[in-house]
């Protein structure tokens, strides 16, 4: 960070939880929060893309390991995606064929 001020994996969740759950826009909360509206952005997409236990999971740092299993669970959700396209495309196919 810039301005070498650390947060708390609970302050950032509790930020993330304020912009979805109030309603009001997340440069008014970053405000309120005294952070910048960026960072919290940032921070929501960093949920979004992780579950609950993975979210903002320390320093930076991340293990070989846990990097493996995070591309390991988005190359299964993209090939789950892929397989409900094709099983539609068939059921499409099978259905205009006869």
């Amino acid at each position: 960070m810039p301005n070498g001020r650390q947060f708390s994996r609970e302050f950032k969740i509790e930020a993330v939880r304020q912009v979805r759950t109030t309603g009001r826009p997340a440069a008014a909360i970053a405000k309120e929060l005294g952070i910048s509206r960026d960072l919290l952005y940032r921070w929501m997409h960093d949920f979004n893309s992780a579950s609950l236990e993975e979210a903002f999971p320390g320093h930076g740092r991340v293990s070989a390991d846990d990097e493996e299993v995070r591309r390991l669970r988005r190359e299964v959700a993209t090939l789950r995606e892929e397989r409900a396209i094709l099983k539609k495309a068939a059921a499409f196919f099978v259905k205009e064929s006869r």
